[in-house]
Protein backbone atom coordinates (compact mmCIF):
# COMPACT_ATOMS: atom_id res chain seq x y z
CA UNK A 1 0.00 0.00 0.00
CA UNK A 2 1.52 3.30 -1.29
CA UNK A 3 1.76 5.84 1.78
CA UNK A 4 0.59 9.29 0.44
CA UNK A 5 2.16 12.22 1.72
CA UNK A 6 -0.06 14.39 4.02
CA UNK A 7 -1.24 17.35 2.49
CA UNK A 8 -3.21 18.86 5.92
CA UNK A 9 -0.20 19.80 7.43
CA UNK A 10 0.41 22.73 10.64
CA UNK A 11 1.93 25.50 7.49
CA UNK A 12 -1.01 24.10 4.94
CA UNK A 13 -3.98 24.55 7.71
CA UNK A 14 -2.21 28.13 8.90
CA UNK A 15 -2.55 29.26 4.82
CA UNK A 16 -6.02 28.15 4.58
CA UNK A 17 -7.03 29.98 7.35
CA UNK A 18 -4.83 32.93 6.22
CA UNK A 19 -6.94 33.07 3.04
CA UNK A 20 -10.11 31.91 4.78
CA UNK A 21 -9.95 35.50 6.76
CA UNK A 22 -8.75 37.52 4.03
CA UNK A 23 -11.51 36.40 1.05
CA UNK A 24 -14.31 36.62 4.29
CA UNK A 25 -13.32 40.02 4.89
CA UNK A 26 -13.11 40.88 1.02
CA UNK A 27 -16.79 39.07 0.20
CA UNK A 28 -18.04 40.12 3.48
CA UNK A 29 -17.42 44.16 2.49
CA UNK A 30 -18.29 43.30 -1.49
CA UNK A 31 -21.58 42.40 0.18
CA UNK A 32 -22.07 45.54 2.58
CA UNK A 33 -20.48 48.20 1.07
CA UNK A 34 -22.81 49.18 -1.82
CA UNK A 35 -25.67 49.64 1.18
CA UNK A 36 -23.25 51.58 3.91
CA UNK A 37 -22.40 54.01 0.34
CA UNK A 38 -26.18 53.96 -0.26
CA UNK A 39 -27.72 54.33 3.28
CA UNK A 40 -24.83 55.75 5.02
CA UNK A 41 -23.76 58.12 2.99
CA UNK A 42 -26.26 59.07 0.68
CA UNK A 43 -24.73 57.49 -2.65
CA UNK A 44 -26.62 56.45 -6.01
CA UNK A 45 -26.42 53.13 -6.97
CA UNK A 46 -24.04 53.88 -9.87
CA UNK A 47 -21.20 55.33 -7.23
CA UNK A 48 -21.80 52.77 -4.90
CA UNK A 49 -20.45 50.50 -7.28
CA UNK A 50 -17.72 52.35 -8.20
CA UNK A 51 -16.63 51.04 -4.87
CA UNK A 52 -16.15 47.12 -6.57
CA UNK A 53 -14.97 48.86 -9.65
CA UNK A 54 -11.67 50.89 -8.13
CA UNK A 55 -11.13 47.66 -6.11
CA UNK A 56 -10.49 45.28 -8.86
CA UNK A 57 -9.39 47.89 -10.82
CA UNK A 58 -6.19 48.10 -8.74
CA UNK A 59 -5.81 44.60 -8.11
CA UNK A 60 -5.82 44.00 -12.15
CA UNK A 61 -2.74 46.57 -12.31
CA UNK A 62 -0.81 45.54 -9.47
CA UNK A 63 -1.12 41.71 -10.39
CA UNK A 64 1.31 41.29 -13.01
CA UNK A 65 3.98 42.76 -10.93
CA UNK A 66 3.48 40.62 -7.96
CA UNK A 67 5.28 37.11 -9.42
CA UNK A 68 8.55 39.46 -9.78
CA UNK A 69 7.84 40.86 -5.96
CA UNK A 70 7.53 37.36 -4.21
CA UNK A 71 10.80 36.63 -6.08
CA UNK A 72 12.63 39.50 -4.84
CA UNK A 73 11.54 39.86 -1.63
CA UNK A 74 10.72 36.35 -0.35
CA UNK A 75 6.80 34.80 -0.67
CA UNK A 76 6.66 34.40 3.47
CA UNK A 77 7.63 38.53 3.98
CA UNK A 78 5.70 39.79 0.76
CA UNK A 79 2.32 37.71 2.40
CA UNK A 80 3.43 38.85 6.06
CA UNK A 81 3.42 42.88 4.58
CA UNK A 82 0.33 42.50 2.21
CA UNK A 83 -1.57 41.24 5.55
CA UNK A 84 -0.62 44.36 7.71
CA UNK A 85 -1.35 46.59 5.22
CA UNK A 86 -4.53 45.18 4.25
CA UNK A 87 -5.45 44.99 8.05
CA UNK A 88 -4.35 48.38 8.08
CA UNK A 89 -7.49 48.95 5.66
CA UNK A 90 -9.79 47.11 6.82
CA UNK A 91 -9.62 49.01 10.26
CA UNK A 92 -9.64 52.25 8.33
CA UNK A 93 -13.32 51.30 7.45
CA UNK A 94 -14.14 52.60 10.92
CA UNK A 95 -12.44 56.08 10.56
CA UNK A 96 -12.79 56.87 7.26
CA UNK A 97 -16.50 58.71 6.06
CA UNK A 98 -15.87 61.12 3.25
CA UNK A 99 -17.27 59.25 -0.10
CA UNK A 100 -13.89 60.20 -2.03
CA UNK A 101 -11.22 58.57 1.19
CA UNK A 102 -13.63 55.47 0.67
CA UNK A 103 -12.53 55.16 -2.99
CA UNK A 104 -8.67 55.80 -2.12
CA UNK A 105 -9.00 52.95 0.81
CA UNK A 106 -10.90 50.85 -1.54
CA UNK A 107 -7.96 51.31 -4.72
CA UNK A 108 -5.28 51.03 -1.94
CA UNK A 109 -6.87 47.78 0.14
CA UNK A 110 -7.33 46.24 -3.63
CA UNK A 111 -3.42 46.44 -4.28
CA UNK A 112 -2.47 44.44 -0.80
CA UNK A 113 -5.45 41.81 -1.90
CA UNK A 114 -3.61 41.24 -5.32
CA UNK A 115 -0.81 40.65 -3.43
CA UNK A 116 -1.38 38.50 -0.62
CA UNK A 117 -3.79 36.47 -2.59
CA UNK A 118 -0.94 35.68 -4.94
CA UNK A 119 1.62 35.26 -2.53
CA UNK A 120 -0.95 33.04 -0.16
CA UNK A 121 -1.77 30.84 -3.50
CA UNK A 122 1.40 30.31 -4.59
CA UNK A 123 2.70 29.17 -1.07
CA UNK A 124 -0.15 26.83 -0.99
CA UNK A 125 0.93 25.21 -4.01
CA UNK A 126 4.45 25.17 -2.60
CA UNK A 127 3.42 23.40 0.48
CA UNK A 128 1.36 20.51 -1.13
CA UNK A 129 2.87 17.53 -2.25
CA UNK A 130 3.53 17.81 -6.22
CA UNK A 131 1.74 14.58 -6.51
CA UNK A 132 -0.57 15.47 -4.59
CA UNK A 133 -1.39 19.09 -6.26
CA UNK A 134 -4.77 18.64 -7.59
CA UNK A 135 -6.42 17.74 -4.36
CA UNK A 136 -4.25 19.97 -2.21
CA UNK A 137 -4.86 23.58 -3.83
CA UNK A 138 -8.48 22.05 -4.47
CA UNK A 139 -8.79 22.27 -0.61
CA UNK A 140 -7.22 25.10 -0.53
CA UNK A 141 -9.30 26.91 -2.75
CA UNK A 142 -12.31 25.64 -0.30
CA UNK A 143 -11.09 28.93 2.05
CA UNK A 144 -12.25 30.84 -0.62
CA UNK A 145 -15.57 28.74 -1.63
CA UNK A 146 -16.72 29.30 2.37
CA UNK A 147 -15.69 33.03 2.52
CA UNK A 148 -18.13 33.12 -0.41
CA UNK A 149 -20.89 32.01 1.87
CA UNK A 150 -19.92 33.03 5.23
CA UNK A 151 -18.47 36.87 4.58
CA UNK A 152 -21.61 37.76 2.79
CA UNK A 153 -24.04 35.83 5.57
CA UNK A 154 -22.23 37.25 8.76
CA UNK A 155 -21.77 41.02 7.46
CA UNK A 156 -25.11 41.16 6.43
CA UNK A 157 -26.59 39.42 9.91
CA UNK A 158 -24.10 42.18 11.35
CA UNK A 159 -25.61 45.46 9.81
CA UNK A 160 -28.93 44.12 10.31
CA UNK A 161 -28.71 43.40 14.08
CA UNK A 162 -26.05 45.79 14.93
CA UNK A 163 -24.16 48.89 12.90
CA UNK A 164 -21.94 49.09 9.98
CA UNK A 165 -19.34 50.21 12.62
CA UNK A 166 -19.57 46.94 14.61
CA UNK A 167 -19.20 45.49 11.21
CA UNK A 168 -15.84 47.08 10.30
CA UNK A 169 -14.76 45.97 13.88
CA UNK A 170 -15.32 42.57 13.33
CA UNK A 171 -13.83 42.39 10.26
CA UNK A 172 -10.85 44.16 11.64
CA UNK A 173 -10.90 41.40 14.67
CA UNK A 174 -11.23 38.54 11.89
CA UNK A 175 -8.12 39.87 9.64
CA UNK A 176 -5.98 40.33 12.91
CA UNK A 177 -6.35 36.83 13.65
CA UNK A 178 -5.73 35.63 10.05
CA UNK A 179 -2.52 37.96 10.24
CA UNK A 180 -1.64 36.40 13.53
CA UNK A 181 -1.97 32.75 12.04
CA UNK A 182 0.43 33.75 8.83
CA UNK A 183 3.29 33.59 11.39
CA UNK A 184 3.16 30.61 12.04
CA UNK A 185 3.91 29.83 7.95
CA UNK A 186 7.46 28.56 7.96
CA UNK A 187 10.24 29.40 5.11
CA UNK A 188 9.70 27.05 2.40
CA UNK A 189 13.33 26.25 0.42
CA UNK A 190 13.04 25.58 -3.11
CA UNK A 191 15.88 22.86 -4.53
CA UNK A 192 18.31 24.14 -7.28
CA UNK A 193 16.35 27.17 -7.65
CA UNK A 194 18.22 30.07 -9.76
CA UNK A 195 19.07 33.34 -8.73
CA UNK A 196 16.60 36.36 -9.14
CA UNK A 197 17.58 38.57 -11.44
CA UNK A 198 16.79 42.02 -11.19
CA UNK A 199 16.21 42.91 -14.98
CA UNK A 200 12.82 43.56 -15.87
CA UNK A 201 10.91 41.76 -18.77
CA UNK A 202 7.51 40.49 -19.84
CA UNK A 203 8.37 36.91 -18.06
CA UNK A 204 8.28 39.38 -15.04
CA UNK A 205 4.62 40.16 -15.94
CA UNK A 206 3.27 37.27 -16.87
CA UNK A 207 4.39 33.15 -17.38
CA UNK A 208 4.00 32.76 -20.97
CA UNK A 209 3.40 28.76 -20.39
CA UNK A 210 0.57 29.75 -18.21
CA UNK A 211 -1.28 31.88 -20.33
CA UNK A 212 -3.91 29.25 -22.65
CA UNK A 213 -4.73 28.00 -18.93
CA UNK A 214 -5.77 31.64 -17.63
CA UNK A 215 -7.40 32.60 -20.89
CA UNK A 216 -9.78 29.82 -20.39
CA UNK A 217 -9.88 31.07 -16.50
CA UNK A 218 -10.72 34.28 -17.78
CA UNK A 219 -13.62 33.38 -19.93
CA UNK A 220 -15.33 31.35 -17.01
CA UNK A 221 -15.01 34.14 -15.09
CA UNK A 222 -16.39 36.46 -17.45
CA UNK A 223 -19.51 34.20 -17.54
CA UNK A 224 -19.58 34.32 -13.54
CA UNK A 225 -19.78 37.92 -13.31
CA UNK A 226 -23.31 37.32 -14.65
CA UNK A 227 -23.70 35.51 -11.32
CA UNK A 228 -21.79 37.81 -8.82
CA UNK A 229 -22.65 41.18 -10.16
CA UNK A 230 -26.64 40.58 -11.47
CA UNK A 231 -28.25 37.48 -9.81
CA UNK A 232 -30.20 39.26 -6.75
CA UNK A 233 -31.69 41.65 -9.43
CA UNK A 234 -32.92 38.68 -11.98
CA UNK A 235 -34.21 36.62 -8.92
CA UNK A 236 -35.55 40.32 -7.63
CA UNK A 237 -37.71 40.25 -11.22
CA UNK A 238 -38.50 36.45 -10.73
CA UNK A 239 -39.67 37.21 -7.66
CA UNK A 240 -37.42 35.12 -5.97
CA UNK A 241 -35.12 37.58 -4.00
CA UNK A 242 -35.52 35.55 -0.88
CA UNK A 243 -33.93 32.75 -2.35
CA UNK A 244 -30.83 34.12 -3.81
CA UNK A 245 -28.90 33.70 0.01
CA UNK A 246 -30.22 30.03 -0.13
CA UNK A 247 -28.90 29.64 -3.79
CA UNK A 248 -25.25 30.59 -2.84
CA UNK A 249 -25.68 28.11 0.14
CA UNK A 250 -26.57 25.27 -2.14
CA UNK A 251 -23.52 26.53 -4.40
CA UNK A 252 -20.78 26.23 -1.80
CA UNK A 253 -22.72 23.08 -0.32
CA UNK A 254 -22.15 21.14 -3.63
CA UNK A 255 -18.96 22.69 -4.09
CA UNK A 256 -17.34 21.55 -0.78
CA UNK A 257 -19.31 18.06 -0.91
CA UNK A 258 -17.51 17.38 -4.34
CA UNK A 259 -14.26 19.13 -3.70
CA UNK A 260 -12.46 15.88 -2.26
CA UNK A 261 -13.66 13.50 -5.22
CA UNK A 262 -13.01 15.63 -7.81
CA UNK A 263 -8.83 16.85 -6.60
CA UNK A 264 -8.24 13.05 -6.52
CA UNK A 265 -9.55 12.34 -10.11
CA UNK A 266 -7.46 15.21 -11.23
CA UNK A 267 -4.99 13.76 -9.28
CA UNK A 268 -4.95 10.13 -10.41
CA UNK A 269 -7.29 10.33 -13.71
CA UNK A 270 -5.64 14.22 -15.48
CA UNK A 271 -7.31 17.23 -15.70
CA UNK A 272 -9.60 15.88 -18.94
CA UNK A 273 -11.70 14.23 -16.13
CA UNK A 274 -12.85 16.75 -14.44
CA UNK A 275 -12.50 19.66 -16.67
CA UNK A 276 -15.10 18.23 -19.27
CA UNK A 277 -17.50 17.29 -16.83
CA UNK A 278 -17.21 21.19 -15.41
CA UNK A 279 -17.90 22.28 -18.58
CA UNK A 280 -20.66 20.81 -18.85
CA UNK A 281 -21.78 21.42 -15.41
CA UNK A 282 -21.66 25.13 -15.64
CA UNK A 283 -23.31 25.33 -18.38
CA UNK A 284 -26.34 23.71 -17.53
CA UNK A 285 -26.43 25.74 -14.52
CA UNK A 286 -26.30 28.99 -16.95
CA UNK A 287 -29.07 27.55 -19.17
CA UNK A 288 -31.49 26.61 -16.36
CA UNK A 289 -31.06 30.26 -15.00
CA UNK A 290 -32.00 31.41 -18.08
CA UNK A 291 -35.51 29.96 -17.88
CA UNK A 292 -35.74 29.57 -14.19
CA UNK A 293 -38.95 30.36 -13.29
CA UNK A 294 -39.53 28.86 -9.86
CA UNK A 295 -37.72 28.61 -6.57
CA UNK A 296 -36.75 24.87 -7.14
CA UNK A 297 -35.52 25.19 -10.72
CA UNK A 298 -33.58 28.47 -9.17
CA UNK A 299 -31.87 26.45 -6.44
CA UNK A 300 -31.48 23.37 -8.93
CA UNK A 301 -29.27 25.82 -11.12
CA UNK A 302 -27.62 26.82 -8.09
CA UNK A 303 -26.26 23.14 -7.84
CA UNK A 304 -25.11 23.25 -11.75
CA UNK A 305 -22.90 26.17 -11.45
CA UNK A 306 -21.69 25.11 -7.89
CA UNK A 307 -20.93 21.68 -9.05
CA UNK A 308 -19.17 23.35 -12.79
CA UNK A 309 -17.22 26.13 -10.90
CA UNK A 310 -16.35 24.60 -8.04
CA UNK A 311 -14.84 21.68 -10.52
CA UNK A 312 -13.32 24.27 -12.88
CA UNK A 313 -11.36 27.08 -11.00
CA UNK A 314 -9.48 25.10 -8.85
CA UNK A 315 -8.50 22.66 -11.65
CA UNK A 316 -7.56 25.13 -14.28
CA UNK A 317 -5.45 27.05 -11.24
CA UNK A 318 -3.62 24.17 -10.43
CA UNK A 319 -3.23 23.45 -14.62
CA UNK A 320 -1.71 26.84 -14.54
CA UNK A 321 1.18 26.12 -12.28
CA UNK A 322 1.64 22.56 -13.51
CA UNK A 323 1.97 24.41 -16.48
CA UNK A 324 6.09 25.98 -15.58
CA UNK A 325 8.76 25.48 -13.16
CA UNK A 326 8.22 25.29 -9.91
CA UNK A 327 10.51 28.34 -9.08
CA UNK A 328 7.83 30.01 -11.46
CA UNK A 329 4.80 29.33 -9.35
CA UNK A 330 4.25 32.91 -7.84
CA UNK A 331 4.75 34.12 -11.47
CA UNK A 332 1.66 31.35 -12.76
CA UNK A 333 -0.65 32.29 -10.30
CA UNK A 334 -0.33 35.56 -10.67
CA UNK A 335 -1.10 35.47 -14.54
CA UNK A 336 -3.67 32.80 -13.84
CA UNK A 337 -5.55 35.53 -11.33
CA UNK A 338 -4.84 39.10 -13.41
CA UNK A 339 -6.78 37.35 -16.18
CA UNK A 340 -9.18 35.95 -13.94
CA UNK A 341 -10.26 39.55 -12.66
CA UNK A 342 -9.62 40.81 -15.92
CA UNK A 343 -12.66 38.17 -17.32
CA UNK A 344 -14.65 39.09 -14.37
CA UNK A 345 -14.86 43.24 -14.74
CA UNK A 346 -15.06 42.90 -18.32
CA UNK A 347 -18.02 40.63 -18.00
CA UNK A 348 -19.70 42.78 -15.07
CA UNK A 349 -19.48 45.86 -17.84
CA UNK A 350 -20.39 43.80 -21.01
CA UNK A 351 -23.10 41.79 -19.61
CA UNK A 352 -24.54 44.94 -17.43
CA UNK A 353 -25.06 46.56 -21.23
CA UNK A 354 -26.69 43.61 -22.30
CA UNK A 355 -29.24 43.34 -19.63
CA UNK A 356 -29.81 47.10 -19.91
CA UNK A 357 -30.32 46.17 -23.98
CA UNK A 358 -31.77 43.02 -23.59
CA UNK A 359 -32.90 41.86 -20.09
CA UNK A 360 -31.20 39.53 -17.87
CA UNK A 361 -32.31 36.07 -19.43
CA UNK A 362 -30.36 37.14 -22.17
CA UNK A 363 -27.19 37.68 -19.74
CA UNK A 364 -27.66 33.78 -18.86
CA UNK A 365 -28.13 32.72 -22.33
CA UNK A 366 -25.09 34.91 -23.61
CA UNK A 367 -22.61 33.50 -20.47
CA UNK A 368 -23.92 29.97 -21.86
CA UNK A 369 -22.20 30.81 -25.33
CA UNK A 370 -19.38 31.78 -23.67
CA UNK A 371 -19.04 28.75 -22.16
CA UNK A 372 -19.50 26.44 -25.23
CA UNK A 373 -16.86 28.51 -26.83
CA UNK A 374 -14.82 27.61 -23.84
CA UNK A 375 -15.35 24.19 -24.43
CA UNK A 376 -14.88 24.29 -27.91
CA UNK A 377 -11.01 26.09 -27.34
CA UNK A 378 -10.33 23.20 -24.47
CA UNK A 379 -11.10 20.38 -26.91
CA UNK A 380 -8.84 21.98 -29.58
CA UNK A 381 -6.29 22.06 -27.65
CA UNK A 382 -6.73 18.69 -26.35
CA UNK A 383 -6.89 17.46 -29.83
CA UNK A 384 -3.73 19.35 -30.65
CA UNK A 385 -1.50 18.51 -27.82
CA UNK A 386 -2.66 14.62 -28.70
CA UNK A 387 -1.31 15.26 -32.13
CA UNK A 388 1.89 16.51 -30.95
CA UNK A 389 2.84 13.96 -28.53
Amino acid sequence: MNHKEPIWTKPFISIFLTNLSVFTVFYGLVSTLPLYAKDALSRTDEEAGLLMSVFLLSAIVVRPFTGKLLDLAGKRKMLWIGLFFYLICTICYYFITPFGGLLVLRFIQGVWFSIVTTAAGSIAADLVPVTRRGAGLGYFVMSTNLAVVVGPFVSLFIIQSFSFDVLFIVMSVLMLLGAAVALLIPRIEIENAPAVSKRFTFNDLFEKKALRVAFLGSMIAFSYASILSYLSIYAQEKGLLTLANYFFLVFAAVMLLTRPFTGKIFDEKGPAYILIPGFILFLCGMLILSVMDSGFVFLLAGAFVGLGYGALVPSLQTLSIQSTSVERSGYATATFFTLFDTGMAIGSYVLGMVAISFGYQNVYLLSALIVVFVIALYLFSLKKSSRSA
